[in-house]
């Protein structure tokens, strides 16, 4: 089962948010600056933190994984948008 989480990252150095964003664009799609929606099943989960925890600084950087619930039946109203519409990104999370 596969659920839908934001990953949200504060970086605190200007090299390793670029080696976090890279890697964050092989689990997921990019909402904005800081921002991943990711389709994770557990191991896909598991993945995702060890390569993070590998690039982050682990005393001055944050990663966040919030999880939205199942993928399936998932309603359009978890996420909400002030501004521009938020558009559901139909895109496969393609883990290599």
């Amino acid at each position: 089962m596969r659920n839908t989480f934001l990953v949200c990252y504060d970086i605190a150095d200007p090299k390793r948010l670029r080696k976090v964003f890279k890697t964050m664009r092989d689990f997921g799609d990019h909402l904005q600056y800081s921002i991943f929606e990711c389709q994770f099943n557990a191991i896909d989960l598991a993945r995702c933190r060890h390569a993070l925890g590998e690039l982050i600084k682990h005393n001055e950087d944050q990663v966040l994984f919030v999880d939205l619930g199942p993928t399936d039946g998932r309603s359009e109203r978890v996420i909400t948008a002030l501004g521009l519409p938020y558009t559901n990104l139909d895109a496969p999370c393609i883990v290599v």
